[in-house]
């Protein structure tokens, strides 16, 4: 945060703030960053006093939608939050997770509602803090003295609500002394800011056991910098040691945020932050105003929300997680951290730096981008070499990973010369960069992904010079050339098997998509041993179930992916032309690009489907991710040819994961993962059985719920989430034999 970052590079102990990484660490103000933040956030102010309360809202709704398709890789779930404090000794009673209930009371609209809200928690078995302004309205002693029997806490909520506490020391000054007089009248222990805007270091200045001033991450706030932690943390003085205060940081998205500014008509936002928190074993800390929850029912209000959603969201936490959580009041959370949770420095594991080698476009390749933003998250210093599409920038830094383009594609290559000369221009390019950067600065581990294979020998200055190589079979080269050339398994074929025991044997490491091509990998190339398994796991930053956002009546059927033959788009394009007519308000929409997208569009428009087999071309995997989940039905009509029968889909996980039926071919890598309870199989290439199960589950809507449902249970197993660890140990120990070689650079 901009205002704590002495703090945060003095005071707070660097550890405790969860081990950001690098690029997250709060930078080092410039000789005008103080003023510039304070004019900021003064103007914020400002505005506020200027403008009328719905214009504001519609203006912040606005800036919501324009933010969050750039944030949703962080939002509302950071991965690198849930890192747990060294020394952590579990919650009391060995509870999974810890819940704290906080209220901000904004205005007398809210005072008049406590009670209600204090009504709702209690009918549930809750407890909570009611946070009052004291400058803005009177709070009956009536009032306090019943939350405090009824188990509730008081806390400081500033002065005054609409003024920055923060906008100069003497201003501090002047509050803090009235809010350390109510502090010590009304008993109270904790303080959170108005608007959430802090200076962990000036708050020393109040007489508290707490703050709840910050959050784990919120990038909708006016103040949006984040602390990158689901645990409180110690914010200690300058000389260290046990005094100061525990900061208590809000780990749930406000209610505000989501229901006003989002309009979100559900509490699946909360529930999917809060399944994620119990997973890591953090505290879950959540911040509901009085003062938007609509008791009377007046529908006119932009800035309401039905009380019910909160009681909701309440139940689904007794309903779910059932005597597995503590739900201690504020308070009670800083003496149980003060007094269990170590204030003292860790050891910061010394970050690596990786390079990913990747034949494709950065932004496309969802497995090559899952791999290096789970890096870059855990703090290490990651780089992408990577192709360029036109109009987009040599080098941009995206989600902390750092990505070269150092060649333009165009994926036009029927000719094999022209194929091969611009991957061969690609491996001398990138093998002078690897060669030069690896002496300035030292690779810890280069992952190179075919295809091609061979591509792993770009790095052989810095292997000779210690650095470590995996190499990603995301496809079987000699299989693909057969298929995509149509050729004979003649002399090419066995140059690129020799050329596929070569980089197997070079590679230190060998990373396979599945198991049915790590079997034969093994049988023709290398050791069992030397090789692993990571399949084109699902990320649920991006894919996770949600509601649809498409306010089309159509049924939509979809196609994510490549263009080309081997993937069987003729099949579904024949198919749906079936049953078109019978089903006048279905769609069938296809995103993607490749070699055979005319053919394909003019297949359609040949069978009278021009405007129903829509072509959308490639959008951004984060884009797919919402296209994906506004479908009804997602079709996989993969070939069964020699190389399509081993090459496992992506798109069947993930559609699996956001709750969509899936249709797929019968190829024997969908056999082999699959069986007919989670998605509905059809002959690969048999366009009349591919049109009698798409009418199937365009007519039976619970049968296509019932595979939905399966499905959905059967990815859990199946998600990155669960399965980064093996990646993240692999990298590792390899990393390891580094340090062995060569020293610990870090």
């Amino acid at each position: 945060m901009k205002h704590m970052t002495r703090t945060a590079l003095d005071g707070i102990e660097r550890a405790e703030l969860c081990q950001l990484p690098e690029h997250e660490r709060p930078s080092k103000p410039t000789f005008m960053s103080p003023f510039l933040d304070k004019l900021k956030i003064e103007l914020y102010y400002t505005v506020k006093l200027l403008i009328p309360r719905p214009l504001q809202i519609q203006i912040r709704r606005f800036m919501v939608r324009w933010k969050l398709p750039s944030v949703r890789h962080v939002w509302p779930i950071h991965e690198g939050a849930g890192n747990r404090p060294a020394d952590w000794p579990g919650w009391p009673g060995g509870k999974k997770f810890a819940l704290v209930i906080t209220h901000d009371v904004e205005s007398a609209r809210g005072l008049d509602r406590c009670e209600k809200v204090a009504g709702i928690e209690k009918k549930h078995g809750f407890r909570s803090s009611f946070n009052f302004v004291v400058g803005d309205y009177a709070v009956p002693p009536n009032l306090r003295q019943s939350l405090k029997r009824g188990g509730f806490e008081i806390g400081i909520h500033g002065v005054h609500h609409k003024r920055n506490l923060f906008f100069s020391r003497r201003r501090f000054e002047e509050h803090a002394s009235t809010i350390n007089r109510y502090l010590k009248d009304w008993k109270c222990s904790g303080f959170r800011a108005p608007s959430m805007f802090s200076n962990l270091d000036w708050t020393h200045d109040l007489k508290i056991e707490y703050d709840s001033s910050t959050f784990d991450i919120d990038p909708f706030e006016p103040q949006p910098e984040g602390v990158k932690t689901i645990f409180p943390f110690h914010v200690n003085k300058d000389g260290g040691g046990r005094d100061g205060y525990i900061e208590l940081p809000y780990t749930l998205p406000q209610d505000f945020t989501l229901f006003i500014l989002m309009g979100e008509k559900d509490i699946d936002l909360w529930k999917r932050k809060l399944d994620w928190i119990v997973e890591k074993g953090g505290m879950a800390l959540v911040n509901v105003h009085p003062d938007y929850m609509n008791f009377s029912g007046d529908r006119r209000r932009l800035d309401q929300y039905p009380p019910e959603f909160y009681e909701r969201f309440l139940q689904y936490i007794n309903e779910r997680y059932r005597d597995r959580f503590w739900n201690p009041l504020p308070r009670e959370m800083a003496r149980f951290w003060r007094k269990s949770v170590p204030s003292k420095k860790m050891t910061e594991k010394p970050k690596s730096r990786i390079c990913m080698l990747v034949y494709s476009f950065y932004e496309s390749d969802n497995r090559v981008m899952r791999y290096a933003e789970t890096l870059a998250l855990r703090g290490d210093d990651v780089e992408v070499i990577a192709l360029k599409k036109t109009g987009v920038p040599e080098n941009e830094k995206l989600r902390g990973v750092n990505v070269r383009r150092i060649q333009e594609r165009v994926k036009d290559e029927k000719n094999q010369l022209v194929y091969v000369y611009r991957i061969v221009k690609f491996m001398v390019k990138s093998a002078f960069i690897l060669a030069r950067d690896h002496i300035r600065n030292p690779y810890d581990v280069i992952h190179v992904h075919n295809m091609p294979d061979f591509l792993v020998f770009s790095a052989i200055l810095p292997k000779l010079l210690g650095a470590k190589l995996i190499l990603d079979i995301h496809d079987m080269v000699p299989e693909l050339y057969v298929t995509k050339f149509n050729a004979p398994r003649g002399l090419p074929f066995r140059v690129l098997l020799l050329a596929e025991r070569a980089s197997a044997w070079f590679a230190d490491h060998v990373v396979i998509a599945n198991h049915l091509w790590r079997d034969k990998f093994i049988s023709r190339s290398t050791s069992t041993g030397k090789c692993s398994v990571i399949m084109n796991y699902p990320d649920p930053r991006i894919f996770h179930p949600r509601r649809k956002k498409r306010a089309s009546g159509k049924f939509v059927m979809i196609y994510p992916g490549s263009l080309n033959y081997r993937q069987g788009i003729d099949t579904a394009i024949k198919a749906f032309a079936r049953i078109g007519k019978a089903y006048p308000d279905t769609e069938f929409h296809i995103y993607g690009d490749g070699n055979d997208r005319v053919a394909f569009q003019k297949l359609a428009a040949s069978l009278g489907l021009k405007d129903r087999v829509l072509f959308f071309g490639s959008i951004p995997i984060y884009d797919v991710a919402d296209k994906m989940a506004d479908a009804d039905l997602a079709i996989e009509p993969k070939r069964n040819d020699p190389f399509a029968a081993f090459a496992m889909s992506t798109k069947i996980l993930e559609f699996m994961t956001l709750g969509i039926p899936v249709i797929a071919s019968d190829t024997e890598v969908h056999r082999h993962y699959f069986n007919e309870s989670v998605l509905r199989f059809f002959e690969a290439g048999n366009d009349e059985q591919l049109a009698v199960a798409m009418e199937e589950l365009i007519k039976d809507k619970r049968l296509a719920d019932k595979y939905a449902a399966a499905a959905s249970e059967f990815a859990k197993e199946f998600s990155w989430e669960a399965k980064k660890n093996a990646y993240l140990g692999l990298l590792d120990d390899l990393r390891e034999k580094n340090v062995g070689l060569r020293g610990d650079r870090s």
